[in-house]
This record gives C-alpha cells, sequence and structure tokens, in this order.
C-alpha cells in the first residue's frame, strides 16, 4: 500500500529570477539566475547535486528535446537530467519528479528547475504547436479566453448566478492580485487597478475582459531538494518539508456525453485536492490550509479552483471572493505574490514560481507581502490545459513541526 511522502523530503534552497518581458536574457542566462540563488539559499555546492529534472512547455521555443541545456547552463556534475512536460504544470512536474527521487533513496539531493521564454516568439499568446492526433495543445480548437470564458457560462448556469455578480466577483479577483503584485519586485505587472478599471476594460471573450487574463512572460524558477536528515546535518534548522504531491490527469471522462461533467469545475482538481488531504492529513481545508498559490491563469479559474479545493463550499465561492476571504488579509490568501495575473505564465516555470512563495512565507521571508503570522500549511496548485481536458498538480507545503 502507497504510504505517501509527507515529511521524507524538505526543501533546502529555492530561486526565482523576475518575471517579465526578459529580452535581455536567453532561457539558458534565466536558468542561471534562478539557480544561483537557489544554490545560495541551500549553502550547498553544484558538485553535491545527484539528479536533476527540468519543466519546460514548450521546447521548440526553448530548448530542445533532452535535459542537456540545463546541464550545460549550470555546469551539473555529470548527473542525470530530465526533462518533462505536462502542459502548464511542467514546473510542479519537475519538481514531483525532484522529490520522488529523494523520498524514494535514488538521491540524497535533487534539483527540480522550470523556465520558459515565450515573449522571443512574437506572439501575444501561447505558441501554436502542430496539429497531431490531438489539436493543437490542448486537444480543441479555440482560443483559450474562449474555452474558460465557457466554464464562466458553465458556473453561472449551474449555480445560478447573475452575469454582474460573476463579473464584479471576477474583478475583485484581479484587484486582490494586483494590490499585492505591487508589493512584489519579481512580478511583471506591479501597478495596482481598481474594480471599474476592470469592469469597463475591453472585452476578450465573454465575460472575461482584458484584466481577467494572465499576461505572456519570461522566467524561470528552481527548487532544491533533500532528505530532512541531510538538511540538518547541512545546518539547516527551519525546515519546510512537502507534506503532499499530488497529479491527476483527464481520462476523458469529461468529454463523454454520458459523463455528468456540467464544464463548471475542474475533476482533475477535485481529485488531486482529494488524494493531496489525505497525503497530508487534511481533514478540514477550511481551517488547515492558510495559504494558497493557484492556477489563476482568467480571473475564473481562480474563483472555481477554491470550491475544487474545498475551500469554499460549491456555488459559493464568488461570495467568499467578494466577502475578502481570499485578499492578502483574509481568512485564507490566495495569490499573496501577485500570481500569474501580476506575474504572467512563463509555462514550465509557474508551478515553481507558486511553491517559491509559500517557501518565503513558511520561513517568514516573504518581505512587505509577509504574512503576520506565518502559515501553517501553504498549497500550490498548478493547471494545464482546458475546463474539458487537463491536468492538475497540487503541493502542500509546511513547517517540519507543523
Amino acid at each position: 500500500m502507497a504510504r505517501g511522502i509527507k515529511d521524507k523530503v524538505a526543501i533546502l534552497g529555492m530561486g526565482c529570477t523576475k518575471f517579465g518581458e526578459r529580452w535581455d536574457k536567453d532561457a539558458d542566462s534565466l536558468m542561471v539566475e534562478a539557480f544561483e540563488e537557489a544554490l545560495a539559499d541551500a549553502g550547498i555546492e553544484s558538485s553535491q547535486i545527484n539528479a536533476a529534472w527540468l519543466g519546460v512547455g514548450f521546447d521548440a521555443m526553448n530548448i530542445g528535446p533532452s535535459g542537456i541545456p540545463l546541464s550545460i547552463a549550470l555546469r551539473l556534475p555529470d548527473v542525470g537530467v530530465t526533462k518533462v512536460e505536462n502542459y502548464c504544470a511542467s514546473g510542479t512536474e519537475s519538481f514531483r519528479g525532484a522529490v520522488y527521487a529523494v523520498a524514494s533513496g535514488a538521491a540524497d539531493i535533487a534539483l527540480a528547475l522550470g523556465v520558459e521564454k515565450l515573449k522571443d516568439t512574437g506572439y501575444g499568446g501561447l505558441p501554436v504547436r502542430s496539429r497531431g492526433t490531438t489539436f493543437d495543445m490542448i486537444g480543441l480548437t479555440g482560443s483559450a479566453p474562449g474555452n474558460f470564458a465557457q466554464l464562466a457560462s458553465a458556473y453561472r448556469a449551474a449555480h445560478g448566478v447573475a452575469r454582474d455578480d460573476l463579473k464584479r466577483a471576477m474583478a475583485h479577483v484581479s484587484v486582490k492580485s494586483h494590490a499585492n503584485g505591487a508589493k512584489n519586485p519579481k512580478a511583471h505587472l506591479r501597478k495596482p487597478i481598481d474594480i471599474d478599471t476592470v469592469l469597463n476594460a475591453p472585452m476578450i471573450a465573454e465575460p472575461l475582459g482584458l484584466f481577467d487574463c494572465c499576461g505572456v512572460s519570461d522566467g524561470a524558477a528552481c527548487a532544491i531538494v533533500t532528505t530532512p536528515e541531510i538538511a540538518r546535518a547541512l545546518g539547516k534548522q527551519d525546515l519546510v518539508t512537502i507534506k503532499a504531491l499530488q497529479i491527476c490527469s483527464s481520462n476523458g471522462w469529461e468529454l463523454q456525453q454520458a459523463g455528468g461533467w456540467n464544464g463548471a469545475y475542474f475533476h482533475t482538481t477535485r481529485v488531486a485536492a482529494k488524494r493531496a488531504y489525505e497525503e497530508a492529513g487534511v481533514t478540514n481545508p477550511r481551517e488547515q490550509i492558510s495559504l494558497t498559490e493557484v492556477h489563476d491563469c482568467f480571473s475564473i479559474t481562480e474563483l472555481v479552483t477554491m470550491e475544487d479545493l474545498n475551500l469554499s463550499e460549491e456555488g459559493r465561492g464568488w461570495k467568499d471572493v467578494l466577502d475578502g476571504r481570499f485578499d492578502a488579509d483574509g481568512a485564507v490568501p490566495c495569490q499573496i505574490d501577485g500570481g500569474l495575473k501580476c506575474f504572467g505564465h512563463p509555462i514550465g516555470a509557474s508551478g515553481l514560481r507558486m511553491l517559491y512563495e509559500n517557501y518565503l512565507q513558511l520561513l517568514g521571508r516573504a518581505g512587505p507581502r509577509q504574512r503576520s503570522r506565518p502559515p501553517a500549511l501553504a498549497l500550490s496548485h498548478n493547471l494545464g490545459g482546458m475546463p474539458s481536458q487537463n491536468v492538475s498538480a497540487i503541493a502542500i507545503v509546511g513547517r517540519a513541526d507543523a
């Protein structure tokens, strides 16, 4: 029987670049920037790393078909480097590889790094890929805003929410995240906005306006992991350990005519969350989870995800948003660093960037964003694909003694 990995792996160090239009840096330079911060934080030499995983969403735009560019850029000590791709959850997927290697005893110290260089493509959204057995990136025609606009319409229909109420709740999501991002020097967008600006912005895909959509950016983030015993032997006293790490991929159920899915939620997120809570020993997430970073590619995604994570009752997430439950000073802050909304979404880096913020908050090192009382358990949620076909990844981290 699977026993899980709770408290078997500690984060030794993390690093994150500034996200944005990094015209002055190529993918290799971004990897080095994130790695150098992580290495200094870990207090080790690169020669001590036993294995590495690289998360990249669009290899043709960045890296190529192998992990060799990571090994060369970081001058790793002739270790195995595995490149992974799992849609927008690629960053968390690389973290899973490194964590599982340590938990299994296959490596003492392992590296996970995610990177993406999207601005150089000259395209306003995600790059278009060639058509194979599935269409483009996610098996559906149409745009990402168009598909997530359907999520909003389905949510309204399923729960009887008035259009203006949902629009105002989505606007609150964006205003909240921009207020948080303004305090973060590594965020791409650092300008606060108000509700009227969001509600009066140009429409992208009804009901998603301009400020309901995250941007495109360049960036990298990195984690170095080991066992708690090795971390303590290296002099680390304040340890952040992994309490749970779960990934769930669509198997076609959502698209089956008789499946019963109404288009108003993410089935994979609900499955991954249930498994993650069981692994972490969380029985009441609304009381036990005190900080979240979720995949807010669109404002409606964050709102719906709060219900999928059981942090809001089904059909009441929009009310909790308007009540400020997920604001920086709310009961369960969400995107306290600004989220995808303010960082943009360099595919391979996003999952690790979320973990980076949770890690800083747990150690009391988040600067002006720091919660007055560090969280007990922090959750990050990474989503790849579209509402009807996707992968969800959830990591729960906390202090070793939590």
